[in-house]
């Protein structure tokens, strides 16, 4: 797997430059996210790359129940949605521009506190990518710009199968290992859990990440569950942290 510092980057960059070409209309577009515009997405994205930067310097609280983590999302929205679109590209550029190089920098086996959890730098790192990802579908799949999946959906995808346990206990259910076999945007398979595992899932890595970030339900997907907790893992996927 390549560089998750490297590849939080290059996601920014992707984002960019279609941030960068969006009229004024597009920003104030309807996006994917329910309840929100374009602006508001790039805003929730500005200020949640913040709060990672607060927990780096120590500045973040401890963790949050889920409902209330939403709850606060759609506040600060709403208390600040009232910016420009250059001035709001500005502010996130300049909060990613932080980002990389900051939890690359710090120290080896120590724990940020985020939403649900503490976690790695190189973990923070990949949530930060995956919602990344996840919102910029959010922006370009209804104004029609393409958003192509790379090989850095390997991150997301590892991310959901390694907190499929979490995902099981949230919804209450016991679960078990769960074997993922994907194929790769260029075509390479990735192998994720044990492979003697009873409950097995395979597919496009790319419908395994959009499940787990809630935007294509399992039914709509070419991915086959198989085994006693197959079907359940893919009802409870989630590559974010709560």
């Amino acid at each position: 797997m390549t560089d998750i510092f490297d590849d939080l980057q290059a996601e920014y960059e992707q984002l960019d430059t279609v941030l960068a070409a969006l009229t004024p209309r597009q920003w104030s577009h309807p996006s994917a996210a329910d309840g929100w515009t374009v602006s508001d997405v790039v805003l929730h994205l500005a200020q949640t790359e913040e709060l990672a930067a607060a927990s780096i310097r120590g500045e973040l609280g401890g963790p949050r129940a889920r409902g209330e983590v939403d709850a606060m999302a759609d506040s600060a929205v709403a208390a600040e949605r009232d910016v420009s679109p250059g001035d709001l590209l500005a502010r996130w550029r300049a909060a990613t521009a932080f980002m990389p190089a900051a939890l690359r920098a710090h120290p080896r086996g120590s724990r940020l506190p985020w939403v649900a959890a503490s976690l790695s730098p190189a973990t923070l790192a990949t949530t930060r990518l995956a919602e990344h990802w996840a919102h910029a579908l959010d922006i370009t799949t209804p104004l029609g710009i393409p958003y192509p999946d790379t090989a850095r959906l390997r991150h997301i995808a590892w991310l959901g199968h390694r907190t499929l346990p979490y995902a099981f206990d949230v919804e209450g259910l016991a679960g078990g290992p769960v074997h993922c076999e994907l194929t790769a945007p260029n075509g390479d398979t990735w192998h994720f859990g044990e492979p003697g595992a009873a409950s097995v899932i395979t597919g496009p890595a790319g419908d395994f990440c959009r499940v787990g970030a809630r935007r294509l339900a399992p039914a709509d997907s070419s991915l086959k569950a198989t085994g006693p907790h197959g079907a359940e893992a893919l009802a409870v996927l989630r590559n974010y942290a709560f």
